[in-house]
């Protein structure tokens, strides 16, 4: 598989603004198979993280106080993904946080987002649900720390996705899985997903 960069935000809520903010974000470059560089940092907007987002995630508004700038933060993930095409774990959160703070740098996403849970709900419908954690122990994927913590998370999402591409040469024969398959795939009707890809290794 191809270069791909895979992030996950915690926030202090669920959608982006002025006092809703990203307070932590992990991205882990994934290629050929394997996990080959990450970026993880804590990130001070200068929000507030009400009590039931802290027990969630454990960052507490005391960890926020020490944490670098957001805008240093985020400037430095987007120079580290750079035009890598991107994919998160319900990727429509957190593209509109990715979206939000680039935006505040003046900056533009170029690249497409793919969605480990979209794309597990085409691939693994047998699964008994399609939340990240249900779906590392149903696989048998590696444990990788406190959910609800950007990098654990971020792992988490990497091994599913590697899962998933491994998943999809094996059972359709496909040579090569790549971002731009991905993206198309998880826009297929569950209903016809099979027959899709067995058109594709024809």
């Amino acid at each position: 598989m191809e270069r791909i960069a895979v992030i996950d935000f915690e926030t202090n809520g669920l959608s982006p603004g002025s006092s809703c903010r990203a307070t932590e974000i992990a991205v882990i470059l994934v290629e050929n198979g394997k996990m080959v560089d990450r970026y993880q940092s804590l990130m001070n907007a200068g929000v507030w993280i009400p009590s039931d987002i802290e027990r969630l995630t454990g960052i507490s508004n005391r960890m926020l106080k020490s944490a670098p700038p957001a805008s240093e933060v985020m400037q430095e993930a987007a120079r580290f993904v750079g035009n890598t095409p991107l994919l998160a774990h319900n990727a429509s959160f957190d593209k509109k946080f990715w979206d939000y703070e680039l935006g505040l740098l003046g900056q533009r996403r170029t690249q497409d987002f793919a969605c480990s849970m979209l794309l597990a709900r085409r691939l693994l419908p047998q699964a008994p649900n399609h939340k990240l954690g249900t779906l590392n122990r149903y696989l048998g994927l590696p444990d990788t720390g406190r959910a609800h913590r950007a990098l654990a998370d971020t792992e988490m999402a990497a091994n599913l996705a590697l899962y998933l591409a491994s998943h999809l040469q094996q059972h359709y024969g496909l040579a090569e899985v790549t971002h731009g398959l991905l993206c198309k795939l998880q826009k297929q009707p569950a209903a016809k997903v099979k027959v899709w890809l067995q058109g594709l290794s024809v």
